[in-house]
């Protein structure tokens, strides 16, 4: 495999917009998504909210690939990442994932590796290489908001992190290898309410620089941290599907429909 040379430079968004057009996905013959349509604008946060079980992650993880990961699993429809079919032949898996981050609901570093290692681990699986290794480590860490907290000790194993510094630790880890987009499924369900407004920082000093994409339960770290949000449900026999999408503000305070009025004022779900 060739490698690229990563040149460290000021992070700055120039690319990155995601649109899903006429989504649908499939768990052998159950039907859980039905024809999603929805823009996730570069330098914007995107949440993703609704009641369990309406197709929110699954979405998610259609969006760099992970979906057709699992035996069973189908799709219809595009994601283009900047005009370009994710999905489309010849369309490498790798580069894929390199272009769009995942972070987990549950923190994964991997715990005995050290620190330094933890965030550099993509590079060789993405066949990056950079000029100096310290110094992306050390952006990385400040750009996850975590380089104050471990830079003394960097060869520490990462498992022995709290678990909001593991999450941290995890966005540090997917951003060294440069992606355009970063997708988040609940990355503060397991933490603390200071870890969870540490990553809500991060989140927003992130925006301007790497598209954001974040599935949460919490209609009010939604209004926090999101420029848009997209309300998912699934109703009876009707597989999962947005009822509405649209600014952050609209979606909460003038939604449209009815639905979207109960959902995110507590009335159902």
């Amino acid at each position: 495999m060739s490698e690229k040379t990563l040149t460290l430079e000021t992070p700055h968004r120039t690319a990155g917009g995601l649109v899903a057009t006429g989504v649908s996905a499939w768990f052998g013959e159950r039907k859980v998504l039905d024809r999603v349509d929805l823009v996730m604008e570069p330098g914007r946060v995107t949440a993703l909210i609704g009641p369990s079980g309406c197709g929110k992650s699954t979405f998610l993880r259609i969006l760099n690939r992970m979906h057709e990961m699992i035996p069973t699993a189908s799709l219809a429809g595009e994601v283009a990442l900047d005009g370009e079919d994710i999905y489309g032949p010849g369309r490498r898996l790798t580069e894929v994932r390199r272009r769009i981050g995942m972070v987990f609901q549950k923190p994964n570093p991997f715990p005995t590796m050290s620190i330094y290692d933890n965030v550099t681990s993509g590079l060789k699986l993405s066949g990056m290489r950079v000029p100096d290794k310290d110094a992306l480590v050390e952006q990385c860490l400040r750009r996850a908001g975590l380089w104050n907290e471990v830079n003394k000790r960097l060869k520490a194993p990462g498992g022995a992190l709290s678990g909001g510094q593991q999450q941290r630790l995890c966005i540090a880890r997917s951003l060294a290898v440069s992606p355009e987009v970063l997708l988040m499924d609940e990355p503060c369900s397991a933490l603390d309410p200071t870890s969870t407004r540490r990553i809500e920082e991060t989140i927003g000093e992130l925006a301007a620089e790497v598209t954001i994409v974040i599935v949460t339960h919490n209609m009010q770290q939604a209004q926090r941290v999101s420029d848009t949000c997209a309300f998912f449900l699934a109703e009876q026999d009707t597989p999962g599907h947005i009822v509405e999408a649209g600014p952050t503000t609209d979606v909460f305070e003038r939604p449209a429909d009815p639905r979207t009025a109960d959902y995110v004022n507590g009335r159902f779900g």
